[in-house]
């Protein structure tokens, strides 16, 4: 009787502080609890001792998540999957519970139906899930593939693997969303702390870019080049968006300025050979005299070349970085003049280039795009694998001879080959997936990659 006279007295309106502040002592108590079995590995005990603890404490959020992940670490996984949905149940607003409980279904129960369901909660929040959302969808589309490998029916099985892929593609786009407005949030903070921060104002030029923001990082990245106009980086950030912004030949500009900031800086050969000069090719201007467009242009060339070869044993001389960054001021013009469907200036330019790195990766895989663009195919896979060769995880490379085998052995399993050498070697950034998609809706053999891309 007296027992029962003091538990009627502790549910009275009044005892609600110190029913709290006792809740909170047992809480402490059995946090603590929890820390000292989980390092001794005691997990079935501490188990047992959750549960007895439920009974006066039934509705406690804490301690159900507590027995939730006690009974995941003891390997109760079916009774971790129903505690994880009550977690979930009392906090419906909570995206990681249902992806943690769907997460044990995949892992231990093999329950894929179940944990679809679960992650469809996750979907369903929409933007509010944040981060878990692209979680959530690739939970789903690992069930759909694991339902497609279990499905007899070739009907079933292909239907599973359009499933997943699409959700896949989801997935890797909430990936690049979140992570992209993250930083975003967190670049102007840096640069609310120091204003003139050269890395803070080119991560917030290049997010702003990868949120299809071009002009505003175009006008961003003018900014951080005001107060470091040296700096070759954000001049090949600028080249780029003033391509998608205006057009190459404004591009090209920039690339010229880079050139003459290049040998202001860093030309040793100026001192030896004062008629040297770093200047951007024009094979378009009208001829004087009895030389036609096309010879002149074939004259200016061929001297460009010789000059070339006059000067290469010089541009050995001092750190390797000021000729890697000479190459790349060349090749990136020769894109900018391939862009502009002036390929006998990148031409020039690519020989530029390999005067100074002849065997350079980058410098190949340039000659292979001029190679493909004057429709020299063969020429072009050549090159390709050359540069493959010497650089076999280059995801550019793959793209592009992906794309050509795929033009030219649209028949054979070339492609296909391709595209698991491309799957295997990177780790699926955002070109090299829409490139394979491409591939796979091209050649109507989605279903066939997809078993080796997954």
């Amino acid at each position: 009787m007296i027992e029962k006279k003091e538990r009627k007295e502790n549910r009275m309106p009044d005892q609600a502080e110190a029913r709290k502040a006792s809740l909170e002592e047992a809480t402490s108590v059995y946090d603590l609890l929890t820390i000292s079995m989980a390092r001794r590995g005691q997990y079935a005990m501490l188990c047992e001792c959750l549960e007895r603890a439920m009974k006066f404490s039934f509705n406690e959020f804490h301690l159900w998540h507590q027995l939730g992940l006690s009974l995941m670490a003891g390997r109760k996984v079916i009774a971790a999957v129903s505690a994880l949905k009550e977690c979930a149940r009392m906090r419906p607003e909570d995206p990681s519970l249902p992806l943690l409980a769907a997460k044990v279904c995949i892992g231990q129960l093999h329950w894929l139906e179940e944990a679809e369901a679960l992650s469809h909660t996750v979907v369903s929040m929409g933007e509010e899930a944040g981060e878990f959302l692209s979680r959530a969808y690739l939970a789903m589309g690992l069930c759909n593939s694991l339902q497609a490998s279990d499905a007899t029916l070739k009907a079933d099985r292909n239907e599973f693997n359009r499933k997943a892929l699409t959700k896949k593609t989801i997935q890797w786009k909430c990936v690049l969303n979140c992570s992209q407005t993250t930083s975003l949030y967190v670049s102007p903070s840096a640069l609310s702390l120091r204003g003139d921060d050269l890395h803070s104002l080119h991560l917030l030029t290049l997010l702003l870019s990868a949120q299809k923001h071009q002009r505003h990082a175009l006008d961003t990245v003018g900014l951080a080049l005001s107060q470091h106009p040296d700096n070759f980086n954000l001049l090949f950030t600028k080249v780029k968006l003033e391509e998608v912004v205006h057009c190459p030949a404004v591009a090209l500009h920039t690339c010229e300025e880079m050139l003459q900031l290049w040998q202001i800086r860093y030309d040793v050969s100026r001192s030896r050979k004062p008629s040297i000069h770093l200047t951007l090719p024009d094979f378009q201007d009208a001829s004087i005299g009895s030389q036609s467009p096309s010879s002149l242009a074939a004259s200016r060339l061929e001297a460009a070349l010789s000059e070339v070869s006059d000067i290469s044993s010089t541009r050995r001389q001092g750190p390797t970085y000021i000729w890697t960054t000479l190459e790349r001021i060349w090749l990136q013009a020769g894109e900018l003049f391939m862009a502009d469907g002036r390929l006998k200036e990148a031409q020039f330019c690519i020989a530029e280039a390999s005067a100074i790195f002849p065997n350079s990766h980058s410098v190949l895989l340039q000659r292979g795009r001029l190679a493909e663009l004057r429709g020299q195919l063969d020429e072009a896979k050549c090159l390709y694998d050359e540069a493959l060769a010497i650089h076999p995880t280059g995801e550019q490379i793959l793209c592009l001879l992906n794309r050509l085998i795929s033009i030219v052995f649209i028949v054979s399993g070339q492609t296909r080959q391709g595209l698991i050498w491309a799957g295997a070697g990177s780790n699926f950034k955002r070109h090299l997936f829409d490139w394979i998609q491409h591939v796979i809706y091209d050649l109507f053999i989605h279903l066939i990659c997809f078993d080796y891309i997954v």
